[in-house]
Formats: structure tokens, sequence, C-alpha cells
């Protein structure tokens, strides 16, 4: 009887392990979503097609930082100065 116990313990709390680990969250996420490249933000929003994002033409996160973004404050933000840029914090999650 004290084997029989022993053996369905186990077998429990293995089930229970396995269990709780197939709920965690996967790193293979298809929902995540990749910043846009410089090319795709300049055929969004470079109006008057010189290459380059002015404040006037930007808009969303980027207008917001767009101090931070434009390193030599030039008032455009080219490709390089966005590959540099600093990264965008991360919300709080509740």
């Amino acid at each position: 009887m004290n084997k029989v116990f022993k053996t369905a313990i186990l077998v429990f709390g293995i089930t229970l392990f396995m269990s709780n680990s197939s709920f965690g969250q996967s790193d293979n996420r298809p929902d995540r979503k990749e910043p846009p490249t410089f090319k795709e933000l300049l055929e969004e929003m470079d109006a008057n097609e010189d290459g380059k994002l002015s404040e006037k033409e930007v808009k969303g996160p980027l207008k917001k930082d767009f101090a931070k973004v434009d390193a030599n404050e030039d008032g455009v933000i080219t490709e390089e100065e966005l590959k540099n840029a600093p990264k965008p914090e991360r919300k709080e999650r509740k």
C-alpha cells in the first residue's frame, strides 16, 4: 500500500507539473509586431519625398520623441539617426 501511495503521489506531481508548464507563455508569439523600417516610414510619411522625415511629416510615437531621435538637431530624421535612436520605454503591465 505504501509503495502504491508513493507512486500515485509521484504520478500526480508529474502530471501537475506538466499541465502547469503547458500554460506558460511562449516566446514564439506570431502577433508580436516589429517596428517599421526606415523605408516603410518614408513610404508612409515622407510627403516631400526628400528621403528624410521632418517634424511636420512624422506622426504617432515618432512625433512625440522627435527631439530624442533627431540627434544633430537639424530638424529632420535620417536613416542613420533612426537606427541609432534610443529604444522606447516599455509600458508597465498591470
